[in-house]
Order: structure tokens, then C-alpha cells, then sequence
């Protein structure tokens, strides 16, 4: 199983998404444009593509160039029947993709929220691995709407697109899965002043919310990476049949 990981930022975690990938023994192919890094021109030379969140907006195509190229990339990946999974930017480029539009800054959320599934959620084979209700990491201002043919799966009280799947595996989620209190403990150590000027309360109690939420957020973000991980092996092993 080879992967391609797409970090749009230099302090982007892997957290539960890499456990997962490394619990399945899959090959992982960090590509980072932020850096100057060359997006692949197609999906042919990978089985999965995982998009991660970063500072830009799904349309800052003036100051980041190469997200237009990347949002068509994760169409190429999911029109070829590969998985894909977009995490926070990466959902809201997923959106841009398939045609929902993209809006900005109108839709914050910070810390650990809570995520209800929606009865198409419930039964998904990726999102029914984890309870009707779930604490989950949040960090974001944008949101989009639903592309044409996508299926609501999951939604918080202040933002109703949390998560979505369009046709087999093709994944976006809001929040961020992959992060567990390690890596949220590593975005405080690199963030401390933009974090406190964002959420002063939950900076000031992160330590109470983290022993409250933390290990039912880390167990859900885990048991979600691992089975949209499952959804890569299930199409490699058609192709191996084919």
C-alpha cells in the first residue's frame, strides 16, 4: 500500500492517521508544496491520497499557488475509484473539487467539540467507527457546502458539514482526526501566542479540557483513521484480483 500525504504546513502531524497507516504497513510519500515540493501529476503511482489542514484558505490560490493543482489531483485520485481523505483545508479543497463552494471565515471553532453523525453517518463504514456523538479536535474559520452527489455523514451545533463522503471512499472532514493530545500538546508548544489570542478560556484550561475529552477524542480519532485505512486495502486488493 503506497500512500501520498500532502503537509500544508510545516508543523503538519500525522497523529492517529499515521498510526493507522503504520499499524497496515503502508508506504508513505510525503509530497510539501508550502515548501516548494512538486505535486505528482496523477494518482497512477499511489493507492490513497491524505490531505491535511494548513493555515491557507481552500482559495488563496494568489499566495499558494498550487492549491488549485492539488484540489484537481484529489479529484483524479477519487474519480479513479482511490481512497482519498481530506482533513480540515484538505476537506474544504475536496469540496472545492467536486464543485461546493467554499466559504471563509465565517464559521470558527477551537478545542475539543462535539461532533454528532447523522443517520447516513451511522451507517458508513468509516464514520460508524466511532460513537453516534464524539469529542473531537477543531481548528478552523472556513467551511464549504456539499458538492453535488456527497453524503452529510457528521456535524457540530455550530457548523453542519463536519464530514461528507462522495461515492465509495472519498472523504472530508472538518475536524481534525489525526489529533490526539500529543499532537495537540505540540501545536500549543508551537503556537502559544496564536492559540492564546484565538481561545484565552481554553488556553487557560487546556489542561482540564484535555483530561476531560482527550482520550475518548484520541480513541474516536483512531478507530476513524483506521477504518477509512481499511477502504484503501479493500481497493488494492481489487486491483491485485483485476
Amino acid at each position: 500500500m503506497r500512500v501520498l500525504v500532502v503537509e500544508n504546513d510545516k508543523v503538519t502531524l500525522l497523529g492517529q492517521i499515521g498510526v493507522a497507516l503504520e499499524e497496515a504497513g503502508a508506504e508513505i510519500d510525503i509530497c510539501r508544496p508550502h515548501a516548494g515540493d512538486t505535486i505528482p501529476a496523477d494518482e497512477t503511482a499511489h493507492d490513497a491520497i491524505v490531505v491535511m489542514g494548513g493555515p491557507q484558505n481552500a482559495l488563496d490560490d494568489e499566495s499558494h499557488g498550487y492549491l488549485a493543482g492539488l484540489a484537481a489531483l484529489m479529484r483524479r485520485f477519487g474519480d479513479a475509484d482511490k481512497s482519498v481523505l481530506g482533513v480540515c483545508l484538505g476537506s474544504q479543497l475536496l469540496a472545492r473539487a467536486y464543485g461546493g463552494d467554499n466559504v471563509i471565515g465565517t464559521a470558527r471553532e477551537f478545542g475539543w467539540c462535539t461532533v454528532s453523525l447523522t443517520a447516513e453517518g451511522a451507517a458508513d463504514p468509516v464514520l460508524s467507527a466511532a460513537a453516534a456523538s464524539f469529542p473531537i479536535f477543531e481548528w478552523h474559520s472556513d467551511t464549504f457546502t456539499l458538492p453535488d452527489g456527497a453524503v452529510r455523514l457528521a456535524g457540530t451545533d455550530a457548523v453542519a458539514n463536519q464530514a461528507f463522503r462522495l461515492g465509495r471512499a472519498i472523504y472530508g472532514t472538518q475536524f481534525h482526526l489525526e489529533a490526539s493530545r500529543k499532537v495537540v500538546d505540540e501545536w500549543v508548544a508551537t503556537f502559544p501566542d496564536l492559540i492564546a489570542g484565538i481561545a484565552p478560556d481554553w488556553y487557560a484550561r487546556r489542561t482540564e479540557l484535555a483530561a476531560e475529552s482527550g482520550p475518548s477524542a484520541d480513541a474516536a480519532g483512531l478507530a476513524l483513521a483506521r477504518a477509512w485505512v481499511a477502504t484503501v486495502r479493500a481497493a488494492d486488493r481489487r486491483r491485485r484480483v483485476a
